[in-house]
């Protein structure tokens, strides 16, 4: 009862909206049950982009999509492409020659866009997951901007509780991959929330989507700044690791830094007060509105849903969640954490004091 109950307006605000939008049939009563009775020997073919990025790629998504396509009846083609442009390439070439109903793609370094307009000039509808796609037909996401928003939110709250003035505060700005169309959003909708507090960034390395490099790049503005931060603005938790890490090695504490994803590792440095929050995303009501999209268009119809991207894609948007150390038992009663990994070694201590069980 308790999961239900945190996760109806996220699932409400995704699937829920798509069915509640409407689908317009193909046709008559007749050639929709001819296209429908087509479709249904159509297989769903999916492309995720990596393990690196994130772990929320085969942990969560890869069966959450593969149970819902399955659950309708349809065949789920899902493969990874391990953070290779060229595999990626490979793969859409390989699932289209066996036949695609529709391609389910999370991009990778800008390799949807040409699998896009493959599929499309065959007639494949594609729908955009997680990250925007030029050419996508659909895109089904968080909504992206409110999440730097909560970020950036985050950093305001935390230099406040630390007794700090955000107007002169020494933020550095830890950005995503600029090839992933949602790093931009990220990084204008916690640009917004810090702006107004009148944050201006004292540095801001090249965005990317990988730890170690994000770990170097900290550490390099941080030497340019004499081994002074008073916060730290880090798009998701995989780059907030590394960036803690730096903070660790030159003991520096109490410093607020963002992310999201809440990863088992971004859960752990909320609970030890290493990451002040975590933006969460019920990766589960993404992947249900990912799959009622599909299935609709694997049956023969037209979707229709109320929001747009700014080139015209149709947008179908998750609301995404903050979480504080008092807010992580929340995402184990939703089922995107477990307490057994989190609450390990020290901490352990952490759990027990915010009730993790």
């Amino acid at each position: 009862m308790k999961k239900r109950s945190i996760l109806a307006v996220a699932a409400l605000t995704g699937a829920a909206a798509v069915m509640l939008a409407g689908c317009s049939g193909t046709g008559s009563g007749g050639s929709s049950a001819t296209s429908s009775g087509a479709a249904a020997g159509k297989r769903a073919c999916v492309i995720l982009p990596d393990a690196a990025s994130s772990p929320r790629w085969e942990n969560f998504d890869r069966k959450y999509l593969q149970d819902g396509l399955t659950a309708a009846g349809f065949q789920a083609d899902i493969q990874n492409a391990q953070g290779d442009t060229n595999k990626y390439s490979t793969i859409a070439d390989q699932q289209m020659s066996k036949g695609c109903g529709v391609m389910l793609l999370v991009d990778y370094n800008g390799a949807g866009a040409g699998v896009a307009s493959k599929a499309k000039a065959q007639g494949i509808p594609v729908i955009a997951y997680d990250r925007p796609i030029s050419g996508a037909d659909y895109y089904v996401s968080f909504d992206n901007t409110k999440v730097g928003e909560l970020e950036g939110q985050s950093i305001v709250d935390g230099l406040k509780a630390a007794g700090k003035d955000p107007a002169t505060a020494k933020v550095v700005y830890m950005g995503g991959d600029p090839t992933d169309g949602n790093a931009k959003m990220f990084h204008d909708g916690a640009n917004q929330a810090m702006s107004a507090a009148g944050i201006k960034p004292a540095a801001e390395p090249p965005g990317v989507w990988d730890q170690a490099k994000s770990q170097t790049n900290f550490e390099q503005a941080l030497t340019s700044l004499g081994g002074h931060v008073d916060a730290v603005w880090v798009a998701n938790d995989t780059n907030a690791a590394g960036v803690i890490k730096v903070l660790q090695n030159n003991n520096l504490k109490g410093v607020p830094v963002s992310g999201q994803d809440a990863s088992t590792a971004g859960l752990q440095n909320v609970l030890l007060g290493w990451q002040t929050a975590t933006v969460y995303k019920p990766v589960k009501e993404e992947a249900t509105a990912a799959t009622a999209l599909a299935v609709a268009l694997l049956k023969g119809q037209k979707p229709s849903v109320d929001k747009k991207l700014a080139d015209g894609t149709p947008y179908v948007a998750v609301t995404p969640q903050l979480v504080g150390p008092n807010d992580v038992e929340k995402v184990v009663q939703a089922g995107d954490a477990s307490a057994s990994d989190l609450c390990t070694g020290d901490v352990a201590a952490a759990c027990a004091k915010y009730g993790v069980k």
